[in-house]
């Protein structure tokens, strides 16, 4: 039973690693996103990665507690379904706008990102209510984020001129 559960905790971290790696191969911090305006308050560039390191070990913790708290095939594959979605989305946002230079999009996905959180949210407290608490400070994060990106926009609009 120890080693299931063990099981359980290498396999979420290494979804979280292969994660933060394709989301962080999105992630060019060049010419331009320097270029763009910001507010005043945006953290230093420096800090995102500690922040989405802590991020992810939570959602590991919190992957695995949901999984092995849940018996049930049906339950499992819909906690798998939820956090598949959500690192498509989290992916997803990185490209859209550290790639294409989109943060219009960006922002409009991001409403969907927070979803997801929010999905996880619940199911994983019905599973196991530490597993639901470890992902609070992921959907504080996606919020802050979120409305950076607004202010983003707000102040470098329009995108995807010629």
């Amino acid at each position: 039973m120890r080693s299931l559960r063990t099981r359980a905790v290498g396999v979420a971290a290494g979804c979280a690693v292969l994660v933060a790696l394709i989301g962080g191969l999105a992630t060019d911090i060049g010419p331009w996103y320097a270029s763009l305006k910001r507010p005043w308050w945006q953290p230093p560039d420096y800090l995102f990665g500690p922040v989405w390191t802590v991020i992810y070990a939570l959602c590991t913790l919190s992957g695995a507690s949901a999984w092995n708290a849940l018996t049930d095939v049906r339950a499992r594959q819909w906690l798998l379904v939820l956090w598949s979605a959500n690192a498509f989305l989290n992916v997803l946002w990185s490209l859209l706008f550290f790639r294409l230079h989109r943060p219009d999009w960006a922002q409009m996905e991001v409403g969907l990102l927070w979803l997801s959180v929010a999905a996880l949210i619940a199911f994983s407290t019905r599973a196991h209510r530490a597993a639901g608490l470890l992902l609070w400070p992921y959907l504080a994060w996606v919020t802050f984020a979120a409305f950076l990106n607004f202010h983003v926009v707000r102040l470098n609009a329009p995108f995807g001129g010629a």
